[in-house]
C-alpha cells in the first residue's frame, strides 16, 4: 500500500465526506475506484469542462443585474416584506 496526501479547501472536504457518509463509503474507497477508472480507461473518467450558461440564463443575469425582469433588489427588509404581502 502507498499513502497519498492531498492539500483540499476544508469545506470542499466537509461537504464531500457528508455526501460520501450517506452514499456509505469513504475518501479511501473513492480514490481507489479513481484511480482505477483512470488506469482502465486511461484518461480522466469524467469531463472537465467550465460550464457554459446558454443566452436565456445570461441575459436574465444581465437583466437582474440593470434592474429589469423578475429580479429586483432591496436594501430594507420592510420594503422586501411590503412587496411580498403584495402578491398575495
Amino acid at each position: 500500500m502507498a499513502t497519498i496526501n492531498v492539500n483540499v479547501d476544508e469545506e470542499v472536504k466537509k461537504q464531500a465526506k457528508e455526501m460520501l457518509d450517506c452514499l456509505g463509503t469513504n475518501f479511501t474507497n473513492v480514490i481507489n475506484m479513481l484511480l482505477r477508472q483512470i488506469i482502465l480507461t486511461e484518461s480522466i473518467p469524467f469531463e472537465v469542462k467550465i460550464p457554459r450558461l446558454n443566452a436565456e440564463t445570461l441575459k436574465a443575469m444581465e437583466d437582474a443585474e440593470n434592474g429589469k425582469g423578475l429580479s429586483k433588489g432591496y436594501t430594507n427588509l420592510n420594503e422586501m416584506w411590503g412587496d411580498l404581502e403584495k402578491e398575495d
